[in-house]
């Protein structure tokens, strides 16, 4: 990957509507090979897909929390259990799986604090392997969405 791949990778990151040749135009190259690089790209998997980024509160969840996750055990059937229930659950908009304590990090979102109590209950909790969950709500974004650096 090259300074002009990555180019192209920051101007689809700002505006992923872009056409071939707003985008060849951006990067200061001819349309062919700008064409030629996005594919390449996209099939090396440089560019995962493309998607429209909805504003939460437009659809109703206008509710955010973090929820730190610890684990009774980390064996590996444990952990895949664990992993594929929670990519199960729509509410949960992101998983990671930290370093250390706590083993998980989730970012939840609800319409309210009742849908998500009941989320946390009836979801959350009955997660396989979970030992412990700690949650805390997010009250403003401040960088959210941030493309990824040059």
């Amino acid at each position: 990957m090259d300074a002009l791949d990555r180019k192209i990778l920051t101007e689809l990151q700002l505006d992923g509507r872009l056409t071939v040749t707003e985008l060849a135009a951006r990067v200061r190259l001819s349309v062919s090979p700008c064409h030629r690089r996005l594919r390449d790209l996209e099939r090396e998997g440089a560019i995962r897909g493309y998607r429209a980024v909805v504003d939460p509160s437009a659809v109703g969840l206008d509710f955010e929390a973090l929820v730190f996750v610890t684990m009774r055990l980390e064996d590996a059937d444990t952990v895949s259990a664990f992993e594929e229930a929670v990519a199960a659950v729509p509410h949960v908009l992101q998983a990671q799986r930290l370093f250390g304590d706590p083993d998980y990090l989730l970012r939840v979102a609800a319409t309210d604090l009742t849908a998500f109590q009941q989320l946390y209950d009836r979801q959350l909790a009955r997660l396989p392997g979970v030992q412990r969950l700690n949650s805390t709500l997010v009250m403003k974004h401040v960088v959210d969405d941030r493309p990824l650096p040059e």
